[in-house]
């Protein structure tokens, strides 16, 4: 959508996993959370989401403090609670145990009006001759796309 703008991406996600689906979800912070996010204070490399206590959790991510906040400063890195509608998270607590699939954040964004979203990813580890695959394909659509423009420029 036009209105939104990405704050963090988590590059090494689709990277590292494969991707089946993707859900939206809120995130519940503290005030100096979301001016840190504003700021673009946030990495997402080392995160991850889990349910517990039939609630979804983001575990890992770091949001930096705020600068100029005073003694009611936040944690950088503690768990924060994710705003998910009860069958979403019946749906993913039933994908994990069962495919033994992993929920991992892929980005973090800002909407329209203002709020903090996270895009999860109920995802799949890749081997490494996945990965390996995917190097030589995305080298291949560069060599392709390169060939391409030189025959449109009539090289």
């Amino acid at each position: 959508m036009a209105d939104e703008k990405t704050i963090a991406l988590n590059r090494r996600a689709r990277h590292d996993f494969t991707i089946d689906e993707t859900f939206e979800a809120g995130i519940v912070l503290t005030g100096t959370e979301i001016k840190s996010i504003r700021a673009g204070k946030v990495n997402l490399s080392d995160a991850y989401a889990r349910i517990e206590r039939d609630e979804a959790w983001l575990v890992g991510a770091h949001i930096a403090p705020f600068e100029q906040a005073n003694r009611y400063n936040h944690e950088p890195k503690r768990v924060r609670k994710l705003l998910l509608h009860r069958g979403e998270i019946d749906e993913l607590l039933g994908r994990t145990k069962a495919k033994g699939q992993t929920i991992v954040p892929l980005r973090l964004y800002l909407t329209g009006k203002g709020r903090a979203k996270l895009e999860l990813g109920l995802a799949r580890g890749k081997n490494l001759f996945d990965r390996r695959r995917d190097i030589a394909d995305r080298d291949a659509k560069r060599d392709i796309a390169r060939e391409m423009a030189d025959a449109q420029r009539g090289r």
